[in-house]
């Protein structure tokens, strides 16, 4: 349900008036070093395991770009949950994956009913990743809302992964902090109920403080803020990665390293720079503009080569 605060009653986790905001970090490899990702030991089990719940008959590929990107960033074993009828298709296009079908409405979406099959995946898993190609906005809703109370995070919301949390910042209070939204700015706008995000970094600071989860905007500039109001600036990328297809690959990528154990800002963070230089070394071999999301994945492990000297 819905909680609407009486009027002049601050948005819970909305710092008190008067307390100054700390200034943005500019993202470097310089700073990445000095806060290094957890170094993984032994075998796949160690690396962490990802799911990724999402896809629709029409919207299959955004869970495929999600899937690779969690796998290239670090994690070990991957979980894919689709519409039923998307399974057989999903396990030959992703045969490092182990591919569970969920109930599906007549439009091929998955339904929200197919939460208890989701819950019983996410048992087993390091990292959650809910919301890439979802294409039934009711349904969608409905089954974040089933699933969240279950929950104990760490978990990734993108796209229509974040409709319940537009309907209830408050619905994720109760993770305190383990989860980390991936909006593009007409995303959060919507989540935020304005027509449009006129000051991002501000913006993603009021959804981080209301939902009390770390919000990673994508966009021009990327922005990370933390729901205690530290704030990271991003500024590597192009407009090569203004591209179908390149959310759902900074989403995986944030879903990766969740699931290699890294906190959700840390996570946030790191994805921002590794999504950004992957565009950028496409940019110098394929051209600015042309390079498409299917490629940015393949040129994550490259860069966390450089970062991690």
């Amino acid at each position: 349900m819905s909680r609407t605060p009486e009027p002049g009653t601050p948005e819970p986790g909305t710092p008190e008036p008067g307390t100054p905001e700390p200034q943005p970090t500019l993202v470097t490899p310089q700073v990445l070093r000095g806060w290094r990702l957890p170094e993984p030991t032994g075998g796949k089990e160690a690396r962490g395991s990802i799911l990724v719940v999402g896809g629709s008959t029409e919207t299959l590929g955004a869970v495929l770009l999600a899937a690779e990107a969690a796998l290239r960033s670090g994690a070990g074993k991957l979980q894919v949950a689709v519409p039923r009828s998307l399974a057989p298709v999903t396990s030959s296009a992703l045969p490092e994956a182990l591919v569970r079908g969920l109930a599906e409405t007549d439009e091929g979406a998955v339904r929200a009913d197919a939460a208890d099959r989701v819950l019983d995946l996410a048992e087993s898993a390091a990292a959650v990743l809910v919301g890439p190609g979802m294409v039934d906005e009711e349904q969608t809703r409905l089954l974040v809302q089933r699933l969240l109370p279950e929950l104990s995070g760490p978990l990734a919301l993108d796209a229509l992964g974040l409709a319940a949390v537009t309907a209830d910042p408050a619905c994720l209070h109760h993770l305190e902090g383990r989860v980390v939204l991936t909006p593009n700015p007409t995303e959060l706008a919507f989540g935020l109920h304005v027509e449009e995000v006129e000051d991002p970094p501000q913006a993603a600071r009021e959804m981080a403080a209301r939902a009390r989860a770390v919000v990673a905007l994508g966009g021009e500039t990327s922005w990370v803020a933390a729901p205690d109001g530290r704030l990271w600036r991003d500024e590597s990328g192009g407009a090569g990665l203004g591209v179908s297809g390149s959310g759902d690959v900074r989403a995986g990528v944030v879903a990766g390293l969740l699931a290699r154990g890294a906190e959700p800002a840390q996570a946030a963070v790191w994805a921002a720079h590794l999504h950004g230089r992957a565009g950028e070394r496409l940019a110098a071999q394929v051209g600015r503009l042309g390079f498409l999301a299917r490629e940015l994945p393949a040129e994550v492990p490259r860069v966390l080569s450089e970062v991690d000297l």
